[in-house]
């Protein structure tokens, strides 16, 4: 936690959701389009509003190279599930509840964000290639929704970090990590050739793959840029500015003399890098921001 997110120098007026984990954001935002789906395509208002699906327009197409303005559906699907049921969702966002918070306090909030929609991209991406080469010639088969992708991700992250802890399959059988993330890659594989199937076990193997190199490599996606899965990440990472109120004013300065928003900026990302990586990765240049930043802390405090 940095200096200025604890409770004493947070301004109150935040916006909204940013005291919101990670996982909790995406969990509501997963339920919300699931229950805007069930509503507007179940025909609740049947005879006052047309029918209208989400699932429909924001899935991922299979044949997307012939229809590359489609490109956005490679975000999008992750956050649908099917709306004639709530069991989907629910084993999604179950999994990702007990597993994405573990990864959050690794990488912090942020970063996970960016971790979590990158992967479904990449379990997107995936599918869409292998469904493409496998029946190049065919016409369009049905296109793929659900947050599995993204789950898997985080899932194999997990047991890349804590292979050995002990997780109690059904609530009852104890295993290692380790051989509970062996039982899902046997299950899909497994489950490849099998064509009545309506999960997308490439997608899952997609998703699984990127968790386990982005663990491996100790990748950052700080450095994106603009683009969907920033705006997001910077929505939900949104940090309150600082306000000091002096006994003698009769207002509150956002700022005071002498402060230094680049430094904010600085201790964040080192942080950010200790959480990731450990204290030991920082540059003595690093060590040396964070003094100072401790002393102009101290400094505040005595004023």
């Amino acid at each position: 936690m940095g200096y200025q997110d604890r409770g004493y120098y947070a301004d109150r007026r935040q916006p909204f959701a940013a005291e919101w984990s990670g996982v909790n954001a995406i969990i509501a935002l997963n339920v919300a389009v699931w229950l805007a789906n069930f509503i507007f395509a179940g025909n609740l208002f049947e005879g006052l509003l047309p029918p209208f699906s989400l699932n429909e327009a924001f899935c991922l197409p299979e044949d997307l190279p012939r229809q590359p303005q489609y490109f956005y559906t490679l975000l999008t699907y992750g956050f649908l599930h099917d709306s004639s049921s709530p069991w989907h969702l629910i084993f999604n966002m179950v999994t990702l509840w007990f597993f994405g918070r573990e990864i959050e306090a690794v990488l912090g909030r942020a970063e996970f964000i960016r971790f979590y929609c990158a992967s479904i991209i990449f379990a997107g991406l995936g599918w869409v290639v292998v469904e493409r080469f496998s029946h190049p010639t065919m016409a369009a088969g049905a296109p793929l929704i659900g947050a599995s992708g993204g789950v898997m991700a985080v899932l194999a992250a997990f047991i890349w970090y804590y292979p050995r802890q002990t997780l109690l399959v059904y609530g009852v059988l104890p295993v290692p990590a380790w051989a509970l993330g062996l039982l899902y890659l046997a299950s899909d594989i497994g489950g490849l050739g099998d064509n009545t199937s309506k999960v997308a076990h490439v997608a899952h193997l997609g998703g699984a793959l990127f968790g386990i190199l982005y663990a491996w490599r100790g990748w950052s996606l700080e450095g994106l840029g603009s683009g969907p899965i920033a705006a997001i990440s910077q929505w939900f990472s949104r940090r309150p500015r600082m306000r000091v109120v002096r006994p003698d004013d009769n207002v509150a300065t956002s700022v005071r003399p002498g402060d230094d928003p680049h430094l904010d900026q600085e201790v964040d990302r080192i942080l950010e890098k200790i959480s990731r990586t450990g204290e030991s990765s920082l540059t003595s240049a690093e060590r040396d921001t964070l003094t100072r930043a401790s002393q102009r802390l101290k400094q505040r405090n005595r004023s």
